[in-house]
């Protein structure tokens, strides 16, 4: 029984190995197209041409379409933002009624929640407001402020603005727990550096260390072409066919040598290192649950495994993958694989699709199959997207199984603001259906921005109408990020736990309560606070 069991196990763990190894080998045709200089007129460079422009002639009319909006986003990355949201929701249920003196349908319908931020990516620093209505309730005068080394927390009922430095964790949680270390503490700056993604210096280096060295490891004889004719969505096409077939051996030798190269790459390792830093705020790998220098070294034995299982993988038939091309860009698409860790148990992955592209309309047609000789599986990805005369309708849909999702968008943009009701629907036996229907404008006015927006919910049994919730968002670029009034501080790292302890029993608590009361009281209204 025990060596049944064994064999299942690294039967499994093998086949995770394969999966790698189909990753990788979709990395060798279709993940090299963006980073190297083409200089020769051969088949590989036309090849990679085709796969290069396909990829920037859609990031171009994405771009063209929302100009705005990623100009936008460009202006909170290197500007100082004051944002302000607002929710709120309508409940139209008629089956709902209320308890003793409490509805909850005329709770909701005259609640709302306001979030106002200021953020500086630049200087790392963020403030928060928040005031909250509910029903006749009014709250309001939530302030919190984060930045590089601490943390400011003003409440409602406090006279106090509270303060922590990061610096001063440590030594109050190893007071209250002598286990943990004084000197721990966490990294405030970790909150902005994830917000900001991977350095562009480092994407930069990734770039030109593995795609454009994949690219140069291809051997040139691996590619021919010819002309041909085609049909795509009921057209005909003269076209140049493309054929890159990498034999079994090509394949494993590019992807081995990638893998060499990773294992050894102290710069690859460090970019990890740090990006794992972020993640856990600068813990410890005790108090953060994981260990860096331990998952770097599982890294490498896991690429040592890699390497390892390429010797003994089966991939019979090598890779071959077809382009169909058309002025410069890719009309149809023919890829395959197959792996295994033996002659007998090959898994194949098929991708069959076309592609109708042009400044108006972009179409799309893709099959992805995957399986053996005793199961296969399939999952289809269709679009057909158009925009004219600043006029959009869109439709995408992904079916596997029996399970269909789907998206449909029309838009308009006239003067600066666009006009959109984008509707995502699921229609599975497994999940049942329905759809998240969003309505909303938008308009982006070079240093300023607006938008409303309206969220509900279709399903068997439930409408539109029913619920539905509204965000209304106005953000303008200003000067700098105001930090809360520091004229009445209570810096919480100065104190003892005892000392914390007997101030907030002497000092938060009653004030508390007498917040509290005031809410609760006739009226239940807080206004001014």
């Amino acid at each position: 029984m025990d060596e049944t069991y064994n064999a299942e196990e690294k039967k499994k763990g093998f086949s995770k190995k394969i999966i790698a190894i189909i990753v990788a080998a979709l990395l060798v045709v279709g993940g090299s197209v963006a980073a190297f200089v083409l200089i020769t007129g051969s088949d590989k460079a036309q090849y990679f041409t085709a796969e290069k422009n396909t990829i920037e002639f859609m990031k171009e009319r994405i771009n063209e379409r929302y100009q705005s909006e990623f100009d936008w986003r460009k202006q909170t990355e290197e500007n100082p933002i004051e944002a302000t949201i607002e929710l709120s929701a309508d409940y139209n249920d008629p089956t709902s009624g209320g308890y003793g003196m409490m509805n909850p349908q005329e709770i909701i319908n005259n609640s709302s929640l306001t979030l106002t931020t200021q953020t500086d990516l630049q200087e790392n620093q963020v403030a928060a407001d928040i005031q909250a209505n509910l029903g006749e309730m009014e709250i309001g005068d939530i302030n919190f402020f984060l930045d590089a080394d601490k943390l400011m927390l003003g409440l409602p009922f406090l006279q106090e603005t509270l303060q922590l430095k990061d610096k001063d964790l440590g030594k109050l949680l190893h007071e209250a727990d002598p286990t943990f270390p004084e000197d721990e503490t966490i990294d405030f700056n970790s909150f902005f550096e994830m917000a900001k993604g991977l350095p562009e210096d480092d994407q930069e280096y990734l770039t030109e260390e593995y795609i454009t060295t994949i690219y140069d490891e291809i051997p040139d004889e691996a590619f021919d072409s010819t002309d041909e004719t085609v049909k795509v969505d009921k057209e005909s096409f003269d076209t140049k066919k493309i054929t890159l077939h990498l034999s079994e051996q090509e394949v494993k030798d590019i992807l081995s040598s990638t893998l060499k190269k990773a294992k050894d790459d102290k710069r690859l390792k460090k970019i990890i290192k740090e990006q794992m830093e972020i993640q856990q705020f600068g813990l410890s790998s005790e108090f953060a649950g994981v260990d860096i220098d331990q998952e770097i070294k599982n890294f490498e034995k896991d690429l040592d495994e890699a390497i390892k299982g390429l010797k003994d993988a089966h991939i019979p038939k090598g890779l071959t993958s077809i382009i169909w091309v058309k002025n410069d860009l890719i009309v149809k698409r023919d890829f395959t694989i197959g792996a295994g860790p033996n002659k007998d148990e090959i898994g194949t992955l098929t991708i069959t699709g076309t592609h109708l592209l042009n400044d108006e309309t972009q179409k799309f047609d893709y099959e992805f199959t995957a399986g053996d000789a005793t199961s296969k599986e399939s999952m289809t990805l269709t679009g057909d997207l158009s925009w004219k005369d600043n006029k959009a309708d869109d439709t995408i849909k992904l079916v596997a199984g029996n399970t269909e999702l789907s998206y449909d968008g029309t838009e308009t943009l006239k003067d600066g603001k666009r006009d959109y009701e984008r509707v995502f629907s699921i229609n599975s036996p497994d999940f049942g259906m329905g759809s998240l229907n969003w309505s909303g404008v938008a308009t982006y006015d070079n240093d300023k921005m607006n938008s409303e927006n309206t969220f509900a919910v279709e399903a068997p049994g439930v409408t539109q109408d029913m619920f539905s919730l509204h965000v209304a968002k106005d953000a303008k670029t200003i000067k700098k990020v105001e930090a809360p009034d520091n004229s009445s501080l209570k810096d919480l790292g100065s104190m003892s736990v005892n000392e914390m302890m007997q101030y907030f029993e002497s000092d938060v608590m009653p004030q508390y309560q007498q917040w509290l009361m005031g809410i609760l009281g006739a009226g239940g209204g807080l206004n001014g606070l």
